[in-house]
């Protein structure tokens, strides 16, 4: 019997249906074209954009003015990286000699932070100085702060004079009963404040602020941590509450809670979530607020592209033995921009061309349904289960190999398109080609973390894992090296629509 012919418009390999994607193009599409200029290059608001252009954050602000019990500010941490830790806490004129080195060498970095290792507004003088500095001698960078809030509001207008138009504000309530289990004081009017007194009173200063940037134009991202059994649920009203007052963005982030890193939670036993918990809260989310997935919880130092950091080759005594010609550093700068610039712009117009119609031939156990044509033509189209597909992936393409890959992109494929839902951190299985360290720990550590994908895409793999991760029931892939993330992704849902792989729940499932 001949294989029924089906036209349907094809999913955009790369795009995402509306509202689906956090910050990505498509979700942009939503906003105005002021908010979309501003943020559609930045690496810490726009998904795709993070792939192309770098960001930095210098460590001049020590001291802080609450105590959150997931936190613990460290100091000479090379190898751990979650926010709070620094490896050089600098002087706002070490931070802009910093900063001005990392822009001669990494010319895509475009975004400067103060995010710590404390508050920033808790250290008004060093923030301001260092912005002060380099908006003058480096006014082609753009600069940013995230804060608790507590200080917010009594320095929204200085934030306003230093043409600083991205603040993050870290809102993990707006229930007092619900921040004393995060915040067991602040510090507040030369006091300190403990319980449901300090917590109401830092919700009302968080929301003031807020509400006092977005009246400026300033746009406000709004950072959650996820807290399993404390404000897992309460996020909800959070996101529906902050876009209310004009934030445009919400990032729900997972607790890190082991015990190693000395936090309250840590040695308590609070328990992180779950990846399958945190996408089921950002997707209950999604309605109401933009949702970002592509955080990657940053030390207050990193530097570099998102999901690498390069901070340990811009210490004070590399930059002090740096030989730098700027004024050459920053014409090759600029050209090298306007080649990025380009890409991305050409990227994004190619996922949002209209999407001709091409005829298919599906499998006759593939899932159909009817769709209705513009035309008034009934035909067949496909309807397949949503699939969750990890990827080792660098510069926006599958192109790392499975035992280098420090982390991996979660993509969920289904008939509308990719959406990039969030990322899993991974420990390198191999050291290098031939030699690998602790593999068989290692490797359960990244299975463990990819339960819940069906596929793994990477540019190799070798016979060990591969035979691993089939075991698991998750599919290895390596068929599509260096092609674009999103066309991977899809082609490898299309064949598996074709095969007749998305009619029954995948084997993880039938195997819980």
């Amino acid at each position: 019997m001949d294989l029924p012919v089906i036209e349907s418009p094809s999913p955009k390999a790369g795009g995402c249906s509306a509202g689906s994607c956090g910050s990505t193009a498509d979700q942009m599409g939503g906003m105005s074209d002021a908010i979309r200029a501003k943020v559609q290059d930045h690496p810490c608001y726009s998904e795709d954009a993070h792939h192309y252009f770098a960001r930095m954050h210098v460590a001049v602000a020590p001291a802080c003015n609450i105590q959150c019990h997931y936190c613990n500010r460290k100091y000479d941490c090379a190898n751990e990286s979650r926010p709070g830790v620094v490896s050089e806490l600098l002087t706002p004129d070490q931070a802009v000699k910093k900063t001005l080195a990392v822009a001669a060498t990494i010319p895509q970095m475009t975004v400067l932070g103060i995010a710590g290792p404390g508050d920033p507004l808790a250290n008004p003088e060093r923030t301001f100085e260092t912005f002060r500095q380099l908006a003058a001698k480096a006014p082609d960078i753009k600069l940013c702060v995230s804060t608790n809030g507590l200080s917010l509001p009594q320095h929204v207008e200085e934030l306003s004079k230093h043409n600083i138009d991205h603040v993050t504000i870290t809102i993990n309530c707006v229930d007092p009963d619900v921040g004393a289990k995060i915040y067991p004081w602040i510090f507040w009017n030369n006091k300190r404040i403990h319980g449901r007194e300090a917590a109401a009173i830092l919700i009302a200063q968080q929301q003031k602020g807020l509400e006092m940037l977005t009246a400026k134009g300033i746009l406000v991202k709004v950072n959650s941590v996820l807290i399993p059994g404390v404000n897992d649920e309460h996020l909800k009203e959070v996101s529906k509450i902050v876009k209310a007052k004009g934030a445009f963005l919400h990032n729900v982030m997972p607790l890190i809670a082991e015990a190693e890193h000395g936090t309250f939670y840590g040695v308590m036993g609070q328990r992180s979530p779950r990846p399958a918990e945190l996408k089921a809260l950002q997707d209950a989310c999604e309605g109401d607020m933009n949702m970002m997935r592509h955080c990657r919880q940053c030390r207050a130092d990193a530097v570099g592209l998102l999901g690498e950091d390069r901070g340990d080759e811009f210490t004070l005594d590399k930059i002090e033995a740096m030989e730098i010609d700027y004024e050459a550093a920053m014409a090759v700068r600029a050209e090298l921009r306007a080649k990025v610039t380009a890409e991305l712009e050409a990227k994004r117009a190619k996922a949002h061309a209209p999407a001709a119609p091409q005829v298919v031939q599906f499998m006759p156990r593939a899932t159909k349904a009817l769709r209705e044509f513009p035309e008034g033509r009934t035909a067949l189209a496909p309807v397949g289960r949503r699939v969750l597909m990890a990827v080792a992936a660098k510069g926006g393409l599958v192109a790392v190999h499975f035992g280098h890959a420090k982390e991996f992109l979660v993509y969920e494929a289904s008939a509308e398109g990719a959406k990039f839902v969030g990322h899993r951190k991974a420990e390198q299985y191999c050291a290098g080609d031939e030699t690998c360290g602790d593999g068989e720990s290692v490797l359960d550590k990244t299975i463990k973390a990819l339960v819940d994908c069906e596929v793994v895409l990477c540019s190799k793999i070798g016979y060990e894992p591969w035979g691993s991760l089939e075991a698991a029931g998750i599919q290895p892939n390596g068929e599509h090296a260096l092609e674009p993330i999103e066309e991977a992704v899809m082609a490898v849902w299309q064949e598996m629509l074709a095969a007749g792989k998305l009619d029954a729940p995948p084997v993880a499932a039938k195997r819980a």
